[in-house]
């Protein structure tokens, strides 16, 4: 892998002038000034209970009638740079006679000081799972139906990670 693409892997299927504009702002130390340009306030969400609000709420005003969410909490255990954003786990138990099911949002930790609208998008994506399993068609239709900017949320996402990798923080 050559050092351009190992520093653009969360960009690597954009086209080649996304990559090049990026490049530019890397090379010239000025991709975290022009992310703090567009986002410049961290959000205030970051206790497990205010996230759990702030999730309902969309989930709510967007997916009413799905099956209800247990728990919604920032997870240490997810490291963003490496895996995921989130996570979305729908977990099975047998209670007597009953089958039990459960559906969880985990964040990772590293969003307790990111842009809102970037955690919207990550919160927005992993609402979308509850009614679409895979990344298809369907799936990138309902996250824009409940965030209308999510592409550009997601490349900017990505910009994020990029520069979180890069230099350690943003805020």
């Amino acid at each position: 892998m050559s050092e351009q693409n190992c520093r653009l892997k969360y960009l690597s299927h954009y086209p080649p002038q996304i990559l090049q504009q990026t490049q530019t702002l890397l090379d010239e130390n000025r991709l975290g000034a022009y992310l703090l340009n567009k986002y410049p306030v961290a959000h205030n969400i970051t206790s497990a209970r205010a996230l759990y609000d702030y999730t309902l709420d969309i989930k709510n005003t967007y997916l009413r009638k799905s099956n209800p969410l247990s728990k919604v909490i920032y997870d240490d255990k997810i490291h963003a740079v490496k895996h995921a954003l989130g996570l979305h786990t729908y977990i099975s138990r047998i209670q007597g006679n009953k089958l039990k099911a459960k559906q969880e949002i985990r964040v990772a930790s590293a969003f307790k000081r990111a842009p809102e609208e970037l955690l919207r998008m990550i919160v927005v994506h992993e609402l979308a799972h509850l009614k679409e399993k895979e990344h298809n068609k369907a799936f990138y239709k309902l996250c824009q139906h409940m965030e209308p900017c999510y592409h550009q949320l997601e490349l900017d996402m990505r910009l994020y990670l990029t520069h979180l990798e890069q230099t350690g923080s943003l805020y």
